[in-house]
């Protein structure tokens, strides 16, 4: 897309992932309260795990839309 910069890819994914975090608190938030509290008591190592898988699912995601 010409004229399409950084920023504004940048600014539509951070736009996009506050829309799809803000699902299930809207949706479900007894839900949302069971997670937070489930999550509450993982320790730092899971959590940390939790969010490696998280960036490199993600990444994946990207080579296969982009590739």
């Amino acid at each position: 897309m010409p004229g399409v910069g950084f920023w504004d890819v940048a600014l539509s994914a951070v736009a996009l992932m506050l829309i799809a975090e803000g699902l299930l608190p809207f949706i479900s938030p007894v839900s949302w309260r069971q997670i937070f509290e489930k999550a509450m008591q993982m320790s730092d190592g899971q959590i940390r795990f939790l969010g490696l898988t998280c960036m490199l699912a993600g990444l994946a995601m990207l080579f296969v839309f982009w590739s």
